[in-house]
């Protein structure tokens, strides 16, 4: 007889994810007003939406797997989860398309000013055309991919094949790419006309992006950041924008999370700001969320995840599944 687990999501899944859970498990989800310390209590499996306290896994004492329904492992102390022999896994490429378009996207409406001469146009009326300088294509221009991992190589991809885009990459290990020119931090910097940020949350990135390299951007460059809001100085970046360096920015991360209300980003006219949502569309909700449910399911039957993240407590957790 299969074993029934108790599985829950600290926020509710796409239905369909959630119909299968509930064919074979039990499953619930935390987003009403339910503690996660409290939500974890007798659960075999957790995943991921939101960030995790620190302690969550003291509260969870059977806890067998915790899988984080995208890519970013900032949500997870993975420390702790080690510390007690839980394998945490990630989804490498769920939302990969939906953030790619979101950059394309995002440069296309800023290099031509886009968002602005809405506003404008909405409160002057056809005199607001009468300022409008028409913005820079992006044919032929040159695009800083700070971070090449799966996301940041796609948006390369995406950019060069719609605008023969130059393309000059940073990272902080060496990657390979048929046409991406590995370059300084500072160097792309220099040389880039949109700046697009695809870097994870770590004490080394922290901050990384501050104002001696906003200060050596082109004028009327432009940034974006789908990756991490802490990854940026906010001061620096407003300090930038007031000398136009960037000229312009997308921003759809924010530190801390949620944005408060009165965050100096948002009211800003040359930001344009989302909620966190470049990962967000229909078709990654479902691949999320599904995918979510796959590998959790893996873990719980004692098959290795596709993106394990900390392999050195397999032989562990394969021996709890089996009662050692």
């Amino acid at each position: 007889m299969t074993r029934r687990f108790k599985i829950v999501s600290t926020d509710p899944l796409h239905p369909q994810a959630e119909a299968t859970l509930r064919e074979a498990h039990d499953y619930r989800s935390g987003g009403d007003g339910t503690s996660l310390h409290d939500l974890v209590a007798d659960a075999d499996a957790l995943i991921v939406r939101r960030k995790l306290p620190d302690d969550i896994f003291d509260h969870a004492p059977k806890l067998l797997a915790c899988v984080r329904h995208g890519v970013g492992l900032d949500f997870v102390p993975v420390e702790a989860a080690t510390s007690r022999g839980i394998p945490v896994a990630n989804l490498l490429d769920a939302n990969k398309q939906s953030v790619v378009e979101y950059v394309v996207a995002t440069a296309l409406m800023l290099a031509r000013g886009l968002a602005g001469i809405d506003r404008a146009l909405k409160s002057e009326g056809w005199n607001a055309r009468n300022g409008y300088d028409g913005g820079f294509e992006l044919f032929g221009k040159t695009l800083g991919v700070v971070g090449c991992g799966r996301i940041g190589r796609g948006v390369a991809d995406a950019m060069q094949a719609a605008f023969a885009m130059t393309v000059v990459g940073h990272a902080a290990r060496p990657f390979e790419h048929d046409f991406v020119v590995s370059i300084s931090l500072e160097d792309l910097f220099a040389r880039a006309d949109i700046v697009t940020l695809h870097l994870p949350s770590t004490p080394q990135t922290r901050g990384l992006i501050g104002s001696a390299l906003f200060e050596r951007m082109k004028p009327g460059a432009i940034l974006i950041n789908a990756a991490r809001g802490d990854v940026v100085d906010d001061r620096a970046l407003l300090a930038g924008l007031e000398a136009g360096r960037p000229s312009a920015a997308a921003i759809d991360v924010f530190e801390p999370e949620p944005a408060p209300r009165d965050h100096p980003l948002l009211r800003y006219d040359r930001v344009f700001a989302t909620p966190h949502i470049a990962g967000l569309s229909r078709e990654s909700a479902i691949r999320m969320s599904t995918q979510a449910v796959t590998e959790t399911l893996k873990v719980l039957h004692g098959e290795k995840p596709t993106s394990l993240i900390n392999p050195a407590v397999w032989e562990t957790h394969i021996a709890r599944l089996n009662g050692a």
